[in-house]
């Protein structure tokens, strides 16, 4: 039976002079891997060619994981005009869709990945957004999702308080490190006290609390992420 869900195109290649193959993030399904039979040809059974940031509906049928399944249909619904208004927007984009790529299995279901990027996408063509501080809470939520967050709170060694001054990062550890566990890491990435800040502001946000974030906190805050 074809499946019928709502999917954005993370990926497109072409594949011969009339094909794609395309990888679509579904919201039912995860990331699927489709070809695209004709749908370069001008009058395309399957809607047409599909593009980078396309989102609609989409049918198809055979996938899973680690196999190409077939496109039976892609109705565009949702386009993204102000991603391609400037270079930095478009660059977060794209940005967004390589990470929903690289962090996600195949055939994975995560809704709400879904409605973050569609969010995501959404706000960030919108011209008072700030395409780092756009980016920096996608990186935040993803990095949660997929559960590489770490311990923020505290020292993720001693438990205890972080403090303001010469704080790092371990992922081999799991979180932020206190000035006096610091020493025992051989992986450890220094935070600034931008980053904290801006760290700080995406937790608030996410908890529906009023919070700033500006450009060189967010910053920060993505090259941390």
């Amino acid at each position: 039976m074809p499946t019928t869900d709502r999917a954005i195109c993370i990926r497109a290649i072409d594949y011969s002079e009339t094909s794609q193959v395309i990888t679509l993030l579904t919201r039912g399904e995860g990331v699927v891997r489709l070809m695209a039979k004709g749908t370069k040809r001008p009058r395309s059974k399957s809607g047409g060619r599909i593009d980078l940031f396309g989102e609609g509906q989409v049918v198809y049928s055979g996938t899973g994981r680690e196999a190409l399944g077939t496109l039976r249909e892609f109705t565009e619904s949702v386009r993204h005009p102000g991603l391609r208004s400037s270079l930095p927007r478009l660059n977060a984009a794209l940005y967004m869709l390589e990470l929903c790529g690289a962090m996600l299995a195949d055939s994975d279901p995560h809704p709400q990945v879904f409605d973050l990027l569609h969010n995501a996408l959404v706000r960030l063509g919108e011209a008072d957004a700030s395409p780092q501080a756009v980016l920096a809470y996608f990186q935040w939520r993803m990095a949660g999702h997929a559960g590489l967050l770490g311990e923020l709170a505290g020292c993720a060694s001693c438990g205890g308080e972080i403090g303001r001054r010469e704080v790092y990062f371990s992922s081999a550890v799991g979180g932020l490190l206190c000035r006096n566990c610091e020493p025992a890491a051989t992986e450890k990435y220094a935070v600034s006290r931008a980053a904290l800040s801006g760290l700080a502001a995406l937790a608030d946000a996410q908890a529906g609390r009023r919070a700033s974030l500006p450009d060189s906190q967010a910053r920060a805050a993505n090259a941390l992420l």
